[in-house]
C-alpha cells in the first residue's frame, strides 16, 4: 500500500479524489491501492527543557545556559493529534512507501519529516512536490516523484532554524526574564523579533531626538511651471537671498529643452513579501491578512502556492501561459490582445537562475466566486500576470533648463507615448497609480524669454517616517537596509531577516507582546518594547544585519554549501556567551507592564513649548509673525492689538500644516474632501474673508445627495428599508419581500472607510 500524508484535510481530500481514494475512514482516505491520511501542521515538536532535564523546568539563572547535546522531537501533547499520530503511525506500519505530500517548502518538509521519524518508519519515501492544487499540477507532481534525499538539505535547514530559534529564544528569554523582568513580566527574546523590535525602536528614538535643521529653497514659476534653482538648498539665508534678488529683475530665459525616450516595463510578479507590501498599502490589510488571504486562494486552486520570495518564473511555465490566460475569462477584454499570437517572453520575467523550489505567484486560470477581499488580492495577482506580457510603455522624459540673470534653475518632466502594460490597470474599478507622470510639461523652446514669479521660502529637515507594516516589511527583507530600487532589492534576499512566510507571524507575536501597537497605518514600538532594547547590550541580539547572515547561513545549509552541524554549534557558542554577559550585568533595572502604562509620543516630534515662531509674516497686521500655539497659529503683535488667529481646525475638520501654509502663502487650500454640510459631506477649499476668518468655497460643480428619511426598497420597489439588529431588511417582509442586506456585508463593501449614513444609502441604492 502507498501512503500519501498530506499537510491539511482539505489537501488530502483533493489529493485522495484524484487517486481515486474514496473510502472515508477517520483520519484518513483509502482506495485505489491508496491511503490518503494527513497531519493538522505541526503534530510534532522538538522537546521541552524539562524533557531533557527535569531541573530544567525552573526558570532559574543556575540552570541556563540550556544546550542539549542531541535535539530530539514528541507528539504534542494535544489528545486530538495524538490519535492522528496513532493513525498515521498505523498506516506508516502497513506502507510499501510513503509519499510525502506537504507543503512544498522548508517548513513543510520539517513538518513531515519530523512525523515520519518520530513513527520510525524505516521505509522508501517519496517526495510530492507542486506549486498550485489543480487537477493537473497535483497528477503531473504525481507522475514525477521525487526520492527524499533530493530535499535532505532544505530538511537539514529548517531542523537547524528550529533549532537556532529553541536555544536562542528559550535560554535568552529565561535569562533577560529572571535578570530583569518585573512582577509576573515574561520579556521574550527571539532570533527574529528581537532585531525587528529593535528596527522600530531605533526609528521611534531617531524621531524623538531629531532637532530640525532650517533651510531656504528658490523657485521660480514661469509658465505656470515651476522651476527650482540648481544651486539646491541653501543653509544660509543671506546666500540665498542674494541669488533671490538677482533674479527678481530679469526675465526667465530657457536655456535647453532635452527630451529623452525611453521605457517603463511593467511591475514585476508578485512575491509574498511584495504582495503583502502592496495590500498594505491599497487596502489596509495587515501582513498576516493578507497571507491568510492567499492561503485560501491557493487551497481554492485560483492561485499558485504562496509562500514565496522570488518574483521570477521558470522557463518552463512559458507554454503554460496561453492556456492560462485563455482561462481567465473573466478578464477577456485585456487578455484578448494577447492571445493569438506569440506570448512575449522576457528575462524580467523568465528566468531558472532566480527560481529555486517555487515561482512568483500567479493564476492558475481557474475561476470561482471570491469573498470581496479575497477578490481584491486575486485581482491584483491576476493584473501583475496579466501586464508582464504587454508591451512596454514608451515614455519621454524631459528636462528643461532656464536662467534669470545667470541664475540657473531646472525642472523635469515625463511624457507616456504609449501606454503599453498600463492599459491593464485602466480597467481596474480601483486603477493603481503606478509611474504617472511627474508633471505636464508646456512645450518650452530654447531661447524664449518671458516674466517670471520667483519665491524664496523657509523649510525645516523632517525626520524620518515612523514605519508602517508596509515598510516594516521591506526592512526585514533587506535587514533595515532603505532600499528602493526593485534590483538591488532582489540581490539582498538572501540577508533579509525571518523568511517571507513567517515575517506576518512575527509582527504578529510583537503585537500580541504589547511590545508594538498600530496607531492607525504606522506600527509604532510601546513603552515596554522601548524599555526591553534599552536593556540589551548586546548587540548580536538586535542586530538586523547580523540575523540576516544567519537567514543567509540557512540558505547555504538549503543549498549543501554549508552544514548544519556548524550553524548549530555557532549558535551555541553566542548562547554561551550571552549568558555569561547578562549574569554578570550590573543592571538592576526591572521591567514590568504595570511601570509602562505612559505611549510613547510617535510621528512627528513635538515640542516641548507652548509656541514655536513658524518664519511666515502675519497676513492681517503685515507687522508681527505667525507663532504655533496648542490649538491655532496666532499673530506676535498681539499686544499692540492684532486679534488674527488661524486654527489648525475648522468646521469640525483638522486641517494638515501643509494645507495651512498653502492658505498663508497662496489665498486658499487645495479642494479638500469631507468637510460637513447640511446636505452631507462636501468638497471645497477654504479661504480668508474681508476679516481674516476662514470660509469654506465648495467645489464649483459640486454636489451632494441628501439622503432620505426613507428609503424605498430596491428589490419590491413598495416597502421602506428598515434597520433590525444585524441587517437592513423591508418593511413589506410580511407580504412576501425577501430583501436582506446584513451589517457585516455592508462593512465588507464599505473596505475600511468610516461608516457614515451618506455612504450606507450610497451601498444599499447600489446593491
Amino acid at each position: 500500500m502507498k501512503v500519501c500524508i498530506a499537510e491539511k484535510p482539505s489537501v488530502a481530500r483533493e489529493i485522495a479524489n484524484i487517486l481515486g481514494a474514496n473510502t472515508k475512514h477517520d483520519g484518513y482516505f483509502e482506495g485505489n491501492g491508496y491511503a490518503v491520511t494527513y497531519t493538522f501542521g505541526h503534530l510534532c515538536t522538538l522537546l521541552e527543557p524539562k524533557d531533557y532535564k527535569p531541573h530544567w523546568k525552573s526558570w532559574d539563572l543556575n540552570n541556563l545556559p540550556m544546550l542539549p547535546d542531541k535535539f530530539s522531537t514528541k507528539v504534542t501533547e494535544d489528545s486530538g493529534i495524538q490519535k492522528q499520530f496513532r493513525i498515521v503511525k498505523s498506516l506508516f506500519d502497513k506502507a510499501d512507501v510513503v509519499i510525502n505530500c506537504g507543503d512544498a517548502g522548508q517548513e513543510g518538509e520539517l513538518i513531515q519529516r519530523w512525523v515520519i521519524n518520530q513513527a520510525n518508519y524505516k521505509g522508501k519515501v517519496q517526495r510530492l512536490w507542486i506549486s498550485s492544487l489543480t487537477e493537473e499540477a497535483i497528477k503531473e507532481g504525481f507522475d514525477n516523484l521525487k526520492d527524499e534525499e533530493s530535499y535532505n538539505n532544505l530538511y537539514y535547514a529548517g531542523y537547524s532554524r528550529a533549532i537556532g530559534d529553541w536555544l536562542l529564544g528559550l535560554n535568552a528569554t529565561r535569562l533577560y526574564t529572571v535578570k530583569f523582568g518585573g512582577y509576573k513580566q515574561v520579556l521574550s527574546i527571539g532570533r527574529v523579533q528581537t532585531p525587528t523590535l529593535a528596527m522600530l525602536v531605533n526609528r521611534f528614538n531617531e524621531i524623538k531626538n531629531f532637532k530640525p535643521q532650517p533651510y531656504w529653497e528658490l523657485q521660480t514659476t514661469y509658465r505656470n511651471t515651476v522651476f527650482n534653482c540648481e544651486e539646491g538648498r541653501f543653509l544660509k539665508k543671506e546666500e540665498g537671498q542674494a541669488f533671490a534678488d538677482k533674479v527678481k529683475e530679469s526675465d526667465f530665459e530657457i536655456v535647453s529643452v532635452t527630451k529623452k525616450k525611453g521605457k517603463d516595463y511593467a511591475p514585476k510578479l508578485f512575491d509574498l513579501t511584495g504582495l503583502q507590501v502592496y495590500c498594505n498599502n491599497k487596502f489596509g490589510f495587515s501582513a498576516d491578512e493578507t497571507l491568510k488571504i492567499v492561503q485560501k486562494l491557493y487551497e481554492m486552486k485560483v492561485v499558485t502556492y504562496p509562500r514565496v520570495d522570488t518574483t521570477f518564473l521558470p522557463n518552463d511555465i512559458y507554454p503554460k501561459v496561453a492556456g492560462i490566460l485563455q482561462r481567465l475569462t473573466n478578464y477577456s477584454e485585456i487578455t484578448a490582445p494577447l492571445l493569438g499570437k506569440k506570448i512575449k517572453k522576457s528575462t524580467r520575467v523568465f528566468n531558472d537562475k532566480k527560481v529555486t523550489d517555487h515561482h512568483a505567484i500567479i493564476p492558475t486560470g481557474i475561476q470561482t466566486n471570491l469573498q470581496y477581499n479575497q477578490q481584491q488580492v486575486y485581482d491584483i495577482i491576476v493584473r501583475r500576470f496579466i501586464a508582464v506580457f504587454y508591451p512596454d510603455s514608451d515614455i519621454s522624459n524631459t528636462s528643461v533648463i532656464g536662467k534669470a540673470d545667470e541664475v540657473s534653475f531646472k525642472t523635469t518632466g515625463k511624457e507616456i507615448l504609449t501606454k503599453g502594460w498600463r492599459v491593464v490597470f485602466e480597467f481596474n474599478e480601483e486603477p493603481k497609480k503606478i509611474n504617472t507622470e511627474q508633471s505636464i510639461l508646456p512645450n518650452f523652446e530654447k531661447g524664449e524669454k518671458g516674466p517670471h514669479e520667483p519665491s524664496f521660502l523657509e523649510k525645516e529637515t523632517k525626520p524620518p517616517r515612523n514605519y508602517t507594516e508596509a515598510s516594516l516589511l521591506r526592512a526585514m527583507e533587506t535587514a533595515g537596509k532603505q532600499v528602493d530600487d526593485d534590483e538591488m532589492r532582489e540581490l539582498m534576499k538572501e540577508n533579509g531577516i525571518g523568511r517571507p512566510s513567517t515575517r506576518a507571524s512575527i509582527i504578529e507575536t510583537l503585537f500580541k507582546r504589547k511590545y508594538i501597537e498600530r496607531q492607525k497605518k504606522l506600527v509604532v514600538p510601546t513603552q515596554t518594547g522601548i524599555d526591553l532594547i534599552a536593556l540589551i547590550d548586546n548587540e548580536l541580539l538586535k542586530s538586523a544585519e547580523l540575523t540576516g547572515l544567519w537567514e543567509k547561513r540557512l540558505k547555504e545549509i538549503e543549498r549543501g554549501e554549508f552544514h548544519a552541524s556548524s550553524f548549530i554549534k555557532q549558535m551555541k557558542a553566542m548562547v554561551d556567551h550571552l549568558v555569561y554577559e547578562v549574569r554578570s550585568s550590573k543592571k538592576t533595572a526591572r521591567l514590568s507592564a504595570e511601570n509602562n502604562t505612559q505611549k510613547p509620543t510617535t510621528a512627528k516630534k513635538k515640542t516641548t513649548t507652548k509656541k514655536t515662531v513658524v518664519g511666515k509674516d502675519c497676513p492681517k497686521c503685515k507687522k508681527g509673525n505667525l507663532l504655533k500655539g496648542s490649538s491655532a497659529y496666532g499673530c506676535s503683535d498681539y499686544k499692540n492689538g492684532c486679534n488674527f488667529k488661524l486654527p489648525f481646525s475648522f468646521m469640525e475638520k483638522k486641517i494638515s500644516e501643509s494645507q495651512l501654509i498653502r492658505l498663508l502663502d497662496k489665498g486658499s487650500t487645495t479642494n479638500l474632501k469631507g468637510w460637513k454640510s447640511e446636505n452631507g459631506k462636501i468638497e471645497g477649499l477654504i479661504r480668508f474673508d474681508e476679516n481674516f476668518n476662514l470660509k469654506l468655497e465648495p467645489k464649483k460643480g459640486a454636489t451632494t445627495k441628501k439622503v432620505p428619511d426613507t428609503i424605498t426598497c430596491p428589490k419590491c420597489k413598495k416597502g421602506t428599508v428598515l434597520k433590525g439588529k444585524s441587517a437592513y431588511g423591508c418593511s413589506e417582509y410580511s407580504n412576501g419581500c425577501t430583501f436582506v442586506f446584513p451589517f457585516a456585508k455592508i462593512k465588507e463593501l464599505a473596505n475600511g472607510k468610516e461608516l457614515t449614513k451618506e455612504l450606507v444609502y450610497q451601498i444599499l441604492q447600489s446593491h
